[in-house]
């Protein structure tokens, strides 16, 4: 049995003297065929179709087989080295590391921007370059932040690298003597 659609067989017309009374044929409509058809259809748009590709963003990596001699290095002055730690501390410095860590200092995500775009501000953007160094116990989710941050304040150059074991032993004493 297909799928039929009826018109029924009632009489609306005029009744009365001297109207004929005409006989009505019931039409009937098979509607399998349309059904068909539509399947056909969605079928043939489903396999045409083409699904989208997952987007991501690309990656400038540099060479590692390069040579030391031809690796370049940033310029000390236009280096701005950010340290995460837990409890979403941040720590950065600028330029290099003095041994007494008097350049080291702290901050939050709340003033991260601020410190970042103060940066940006006072160096040239061609000696510019930001390096991320998140220890065992930064989250995830803190870098996420931070290379969020990069994109807010159009900061071209970064690098994310593995943080020193210097490094780490400061950010304990720092955590320590704040009591966290």
């Amino acid at each position: 049995m297909g799928a039929d659609v009826d018109s029924g067989s009632q009489d609306h017309g005029k009744k009365g003297p001297g109207v004929k009374k005409q006989k009505k044929v019931p039409v009937r409509v098979d509607m399998t065929p349309m059904v068909d058809l539509g399947f056909l259809l969605i079928t043939f748009f489903i396999f045409t179709t083409t699904m989208s590709s997952p987007k991501a963003f690309n990656l400038k990596v540099p060479d590692d087989t390069a040579k030391q001699e031809e690796q370049t290095e940033a310029k000390a002055s236009g280096a701005f080295t950010v340290l995460l730690s837990k409890e979403n501390r941040i720590f950065y410095y600028e330029g290099q590391l003095q041994s007494d860590g008097s350049n080291f200092k702290s901050t939050n995500f709340k003033e991260f921007r601020s410190v970042l775009l103060d940066k940006k501000a006072r160096t040239p953007e061609k000696d510019l370059v930001v390096i991320i160094k998140p220890n065992e116990e930064a989250e995830y989710k803190n870098l996420v932040d931070v290379l969020d941050e990069m994109t807010i304040c159009e900061i071209k150059r970064y690098a994310m690298v593995e943080i020193s074991q210097g490094e780490k032993d400061l950010i304990s004493v720092s955590e320590g003597a704040s009591g966290k």
